[in-house]
């Protein structure tokens, strides 16, 4: 395999990626064979630090598309410029593109002005793995926002439960439930479906189920969510769900979300 450019896109996280493949109708592995700086006059309006390329490449791989590809496309990529003002030598580079269909024959938009990565084994496996997720029966529905929220004191000091629902883009019932215990650490899960049972977990940290939370849910509980509880239970409900953020950690999004 030809090596990729440096700097083309190194450093993307779990979220890049996933922001990325959710948005991409198409993915593919290309070889690109041929590039063309296009003059400012052909360009447009093209971000600051970076130049406008004209790219053609060979189809290596079909990873996503249902209507299938040329086996050689064209599209516009704006290149990152090095400290000279030079872009990266892509000619014979492998990379993988996340696009739609063009309205011409051959040709490709890329959905964001980086959607194109260098196309390592390790980001092709990542990237396999991450469209598997997305399309699996059991995925994880995109989650809209924060719906009501419901405090159950116990009869014990420092024992309770929160139940905090989601919404969903799909509507399939998603919610997320706290228990606290005296004497033991709090423990979260969250359930995909009506009925929160002992199967339910916290969502492993570079997983969909996680991206999906992690990169979705506002840092704190809205007063919508707690409008009909007594303000104890509304504040036990706020800092049992403070502890789910906090447990969830940062979404980890490097690149601007396009």
């Amino acid at each position: 395999m030809v090596a990729s450019p440096a700097g083309a896109a190194a450093g993307l996280s779990y979220a890049d990626i996933v922001d990325l493949a959710d948005g991409a109708p198409l993915v593919a592995n290309v070889r690109i064979r041929n590039i063309i700086p296009l003059k400012p006059d052909q360009a447009g309006t093209v971000p600051s630090g970076r130049k406008r390329l004209f790219v053609e490449a060979e189809v290596t791989g079909l990873i996503r598309g249902e209507s299938g590809i040329a086996p050689i496309v064209t599209y516009l990529y704006d290149a990152p410029l090095d400290a000279r003002g030079k872009t990266p030598k892509y000619k014979k580079a492998q990379m993988i593109v996340f696009a739609r269909s063009g309205t011409r024959p051959g040709e490709i938009q890329l959905i964001a002005p980086d959607a194109q990565i260098p196309a390592t084994a390790e980001e092709l496996s990542r990237v396999k793995a991450i469209l598997a997720a997305l399309v699996a029966p059991d995925a994880p529905p995109r989650i809209l926002g924060l719906g009501d929220a419901f405090h159950v004191a116990g009869t014990i000091a420092g024992e309770g439960e929160t139940q905090i629902f989601l919404r969903t883009e799909n509507g399939d019932p998603v919610s997320l439930s706290i228990i606290r215990r005296p004497g033991q650490p709090p423990r979260w899960a969250v359930a995909l479906g009506e009925i929160v049972d002992e199967a339910a977990r916290a969502p492993e940290p570079g997983s969909l189920l996680w991206y999906r939370l992690a990169c979705a849910l506002p840092p704190a509980l809205p007063p919508s969510s707690v409008r009909a509880l007594a303000p104890a239970d509304a504040d036990a409900a706020r800092a049992d769900y403070a502890l789910v953020i906090d447990a969830l950690g940062p979404c980890g999004r490097t690149r601007t979300k396009g």
